[in-house]
């Protein structure tokens, strides 16, 4: 398959050990967006140690409902951290502002849907990521082929209901692949 031709939009990135970026070591990745222009996409298995769903709608003044429900917050890659994007099933649908990456998954970048959320009318599932990683044209396709990343269907309870620690292994058997056989070095024979 040529990864050129091919969308990897809706996609996991699974981090290869030994990639060279720390950033990204034992990263599972849903790309949101890949085009000839680059690619965009939300770590799904880093949460924010510091940054709680609580604080976050305190800092915005948002008040919470009495049914609001718990997201997660994840650290959703090293550009612009500041900003917040809600990886969501698509049950949820704020207009023009919601983008439809898939029959399964949909991503919302504004403050409208932290408030559905606040008072318990956002999506069934949800996950908050501060920052996204993203790459120019062409970078990650060059990535891909270097085996710095493998690229797997992604299945919403993975993404949004499995513990965090366990998404790189499970997102790896989903190819059939054991992380016990990857080394985190290459070499020829």
């Amino acid at each position: 398959m040529d990864i050129e031709d091919h969308s990897l939009c809706g996609k996991l990135l699974i981090a290869m050990p030994g990639m060279g970026d720390t950033r990204f070591d034992h990263s599972v990745i849903y790309l949101c967006a890949h085009s000839d222009e680059g690619s965009m996409g939300l770590i799904v298995n880093k949460p924010s140690l510091d940054i709680k769903i609580d604080t976050l709608l305190e800092q915005l003044d948002i008040p919470k409902g009495e049914q609001s429900s718990d997201i997660r917050v994840h650290f959703g890659g090293p550009v612009e951290h500041g900003r917040g994007f809600v990886l969501h099933s698509r049950d949820y649908d704020a207009g023009d502002s919601t983008l439809h990456v898939d029959d399964s998954f949909g991503m919302t970048a504004t403050i409208s849907i932290l408030e559905d959320i606040a008072q318990g009318q956002g999506p069934r599932d949800a996950l908050l990521a501060l920052g996204y990683a993203g790459w120019g044209a062409g970078q990650l396709e060059g990535e891909i082929l270097a085996n710095g990343w493998l690229t797997a269907d992604a299945e919403p309870e993975l993404v949004f209901n499995m513990d965090n620690e366990e998404k790189w292994s499970a997102a790896l058997e989903t190819l059939g692949v054991s992380p016990l056989l990857l080394s985190s070095t290459s070499g020829n024979a």
